[in-house]
């Protein structure tokens, strides 16, 4: 079930970014539309890495031992 689930959350980035590619070259008006929710989405899951990361980095330092 779960590989089902993949692969369809795979095949939808695929074609998100197939439409940012053709909306670029000038495609057809709903590309534009695809290609503005796909970037969305690219933002959505890029900001909220980031407001993970922030929360994971803390004040620790390094762990390389330091010669």
């Amino acid at each position: 079930m779960i590989l089902i689930v993949l692969s369809a959350v795979l095949v939808l980035a695929l074609g998100g970014c197939a439409c940012v590619v053709w909306a670029a070259r000038g495609g057809p008006r709903w590309t534009r539309g695809v290609s503005r929710a796909t970037l969305l989405a690219g933002e959505l899951v890029r900001a909220s890495g980031r407001s993970r990361g922030d929360r994971n980095r803390g004040s620790s330092g390094s762990s390389d031992g330091g010669d």
